[in-house]
């Protein structure tokens, strides 16, 4: 049975556009509706939640810098709506397995970096999307960067 919907999770950085381009793909080939969610996690999260100082203020500069370079996805790619685009705050988990539930997705697409070792045992935003997700995931493998 095609995709009805699918839902991809992107970093808004270059690297996810081949994630982009693949779900697109997808949605062409199966007639699907397709989205875009980015997830701004809370600052605190990074320093172990505990903060001697109040970020609200660069925590909702983070939030608009991130609507804004989700609204530039539309001048890319021009077949995407804004009510196909999705900014949310929270953990990515469970944010993007909340939307996927609530916009009815059938396929979460995810970029990954196939990482091995230490960042195995760590976890990754796509292993952890995979786990317990609502529907189906697919992992987009995404190809190291060569530093010059």
């Amino acid at each position: 049975m095609p995709y009805q919907h699918i839902l991809v999770a992107v970093d808004l950085t270059e690297e996810c556009d081949p994630v982009v381009v693949r779900a697109h793909t997808l949605a062409l080939a199966s007639g699907a509706k397709l989205s875009l969610v980015h997830i701004v996690e809370p600052m605190a999260m990074a320093f172990g939640g505990d903060v001697p100082m109040d970020l609200s203020m660069l925590q909702q500069q983070q939030f608009e810098q991130a609507r804004e370079r989700l609204n530039n996805f539309t001048g890319k790619y021009p077949e995407l709506s804004a009510d196909q685009l999705h900014l949310a705050y929270g953990q990515p988990r469970q944010e993007i397995h909340r939307l996927a539930a609530e916009q009815d997705c059938d396929l979460i697409v995810v970029g990954s970096h196939g990482r091995h070792g230490l960042a195995l045992l760590l976890g990754s935003t796509a292993n952890d999307v995979l786990h317990g997700a609502p529907c189906d995931v697919l992992a987009v493998r995404l190809k190291k960067t060569e530093k010059a």
